[in-house]
């Protein structure tokens, strides 16, 4: 039986638990903006956010930069998240801290560094959205990207409601409107995603006051469900500091990587178990 996505996810009860950081490795601080996180092989790959060079680093599970990807005809006005599926990298230039871009947009990127397959740009906007006036409380900001079979799932940041709306757009290179399939009632600004389709398993970064970061979890994710899902929330104990990226391991092993913020020393890639 196919998986649908499901259209409404509401009056989910959340609950607040801890988990242990298991490993934690300091990151270069050419990377000191880290915003997305995936692996290919026995590599992660991160990326800076919005300014940064249009490049991936390739990282070791030790942190340690391996190599650097230059993404030709590409540029990072704001990239917040990575994606793959068998083929392709996905890596989302979609945030929209004032409300006002226009140009937002997905870029397709061969996994296959060999490839002489051009870099694909997938073109998208809100069409809810009508104004593009600078509103610092916009809810046409997104940081959060996975791959679910034929399309991109992306994730807004609401910062009015504390929830999340999830849209989907086509894998292939175009310019679309967005369709709003869903909404999750996180309680908190989501600031990255991941999906494992194997384990049905949603994972979420977000934070509330941006003084405290966690992970959510959301199973059984994609099946259809009349029910609502059960989220559970984690409490990532690493002090102030911005965690925008998150991968799955299994279903109690997440990698995250944090900023380089003032209070902080260094980026930082943590493995954390729950």
């Amino acid at each position: 039986m196919k998986k649908n996505l499901i259209l409404f996810l509401l009056f989910i009860s959340i609950k607040t638990y801890s988990q242990e950081i298991i490993e934690d490795y300091p990151l270069s601080n050419i990377i000191e903006e880290t915003s997305g996180l995936e692996i290919v092989g026995d590599m992660l790959l991160t990326h800076n956010d919005s300014g940064g060079e249009a490049s991936l680093y390739y990282l070791s599970k030790k942190g340690k930069i391996l190599k650097k990807r230059k993404i030709q005809s590409a540029s990072n006005k704001d990239w917040e998240d990575i994606t793959r599926d068998s083929k392709y990298l996905y890596i989302s230039d979609s945030g929209n801290n004032y409300n006002n871009r226009r140009d937002l947009k997905i870029y397709k990127v061969p996994i296959d560094e060999k490839s002489r397959e051009k870099i694909q740009i997938i073109s998208f906007n809100y069409p809810e959205q009508k104004s593009f006036k600078i509103n610092r409380n916009t809810i046409y900001d997104a940081e959060g990207l996975i791959s679910v079979n034929n399309n991109l799932i992306i994730f807004t940041k609401n910062r009015a409601k504390k929830i999340t709306e999830f849209y989907s757009i086509p894998k292939e290179e175009g310019n679309y409107n967005a369709k709003k399939i869903g909404t999750l009632n996180t309680n908190s600004i989501i600031t990255g995603a991941d999906y494992n389709q194997n384990l049905d398993l949603l994972a979420l970064t977000s934070t509330i006051s941006f003084n405290e970061y966690y992970l959510i979890t959301v199973k059984d994710f994609l099946l259809n469900k009349k029910s609502n899902n059960k989220i559970e929330m984690y409490k990532i104990p690493i002090g102030k500091t911005q965690v925008e990226a998150v991968k799955i391991i299994n279903v109690n092993t997440f990698w995250i990587t944090s900023e380089d913020e003032k209070n902080s020393k260094y980026a930082r890639l943590i493995k954390l178990s729950l």
